[in-house]
């Protein structure tokens, strides 16, 4: 690990917190997307101007105008004309995350333009290449303007829970819009992300990695895992369409880790980073010293909303089994205090004084499937009271904007033939 510190360090914020001429030589190339004759540009302010044709969920879904009118505020705010998310608290970079997030929502709400204009963007602009040939399928998870004050890639490395997310979308986008071209780039890039983010672990077990094998895969053979990185929905969708790569036995090893990591903590709690060492099986917390922490905090939010979609999409027993058992300290917590702190450690510690909307967005979508009162508490004293006028919390808030959306809609409103091959 210390070999990519500097990229360990940086992956370790990816869920927590260029300029560059499109380059259409890849057109007419297996999996390419036609793209527009546009120019990206850099960031130019915070508000930007985008036309787009009205999109919409379905009459009667839950939240159906509140999730409507976030939507449109966030393109108009956080999605550039050419199709770049920026993320504002962080020098207005643009993440490979934030254009999956924004491919999901789009497919969700029905919204085609948004949709293909963001996987655009990130198609041109975070492409991975090594002597200027395309390496791989996969995106650079960091974009934005380097010590030079150029706007271009920072970072090459890629970030396997943004590419998860992509290509999660692109599947639901081709049967939604019937779209093939979808689905070639699709398969295109679950090829690379099998080969170059999986790694074989104990009894011959795969198992995801955050990221590329030299940066998660120590000398001391031993696996560094993110367990909210792990969409065992998304694997499941990936072996509909992808039969040449075992993608659940993913399903499998995901489970394993999400169940036997959380005991490492004293509370049974997923935690953002944790240690598998592939000779004993045993899973242990990343050193203290280490840039990576083993803790509840904010990546491991998303366990809850990955599980859950899971256990609405698929009916995964092992989904409602692992959102009943893990999710006992937090409900405790949340019926004693009526408020859950942001960061606790492995003995059930607080470690702030505050907490975050975003995890309480992502219990929810968690809370709807295995204890709908506590969900409806959580709604109406911390979700909608911190809700303003299409924003969450804070206007440059780019991850609350995300994680409060896609944990308030209804995994209903996809339909059920979105998740079954044509």
């Amino acid at each position: 690990m210390h070999r990519v510190s500097a990229l360990v360090a940086a992956l370790s914020i990816i869920a927590i917190n260029g300029c560059s001429k499109v380059d259409n030589s890849h057109q007419g190339k297996p999996g390419a997307i036609k793209l527009p004759n546009t120019q990206v540009s850099p960031v130019v302010g915070s508000q930007q101007t985008t036309t787009i044709a009205q999109s919409s969920l379905p009459v009667g879904t839950a939240h159906q105008r509140l999730l409507e009118e976030s939507w449109d505020i966030y393109r108009k705010q956080f999605i550039q004309e050419d199709g770049r998310v920026i993320d504002f608290e962080a020098s207005d970079r643009s993440i490979s995350e934030g254009q999956a997030y924004a491919m999901l929502r789009a497919v969700i709400i029905n919204d085609p333009t948004t949709f293909d204009l963001t996987l655009q963007w990130a198609e041109e602009n975070l492409k991975r290449e090594v002597n200027g040939k395309l390496a791989d399928h996969l995106w650079a998870w960091k974009w934005g303007r380097n010590a030079d004050g150029n706007w271009g890639t920072i970072d090459s490395n890629f970030a396997s829970d943004a590419d998860i997310d992509a290509v999660t979308a692109l599947i639901l986008a081709a049967r939604r819009w019937n779209r093939p071209d979808y689905l070639e780039l699709a398969r295109l890039k679950l090829k690379d992300l099998y080969a170059l983010s999986t790694a074989t672990g104990p009894g011959g077990k795969r198992y995801l990695l955050p990221g590329p094998k030299t940066a998660f895969v120590t000398p001391a053979s031993t696996l560094h895992l993110n367990p909210s990185y792990f969409a065992p929905y998304a694997f499941r969708l990936f072996a509909q369409i992808d039969p040449d790569h075992n993608w659940l036995s993913l399903v499998e090893s995901s489970y394993q880790v999400l169940d036997e990591s959380a005991r490492i903590s004293q509370v049974d709690l997923p935690s953002d980073w944790i240690a598998l060492d592939t000779k004993t099986g045993k899973f242990a917390a990343l050193p203290e010293t280490h840039p990576l922490r083993t803790l509840y905090s904010f990546d491991a939010y998303r366990v809850w909303w990955r599980v859950a979609l899971d256990a609405a999409w698929f009916k995964s027993p092992e989904a409602q089994r692992y959102l009943q058992r893990h999710t006992k300290y937090l409900r405790t917590t949340w019926r004693q205090k009526s408020r859950i702190p942001a960061r606790i450690d492995l003995q059930g510690k607080a470690l702030v004084d505050y907490d975050a909307t975003s995890q309480y967005a992502m219990l929810y979508s968690a809370m709807q499937l295995i204890d709908s009162q506590l969900a409806d508490q959580m709604l109406q004293t911390k979700l909608l009271p911190r809700y303003k006028q299409g924003i969450w919390d804070d206007e440059s808030a780019y991850y609350t904007q995300n994680l409060a959306w896609l944990g308030l809609v209804s995994p209903e409103v996809i339909p059920q033939r979105l998740l079954k091959p044509n």
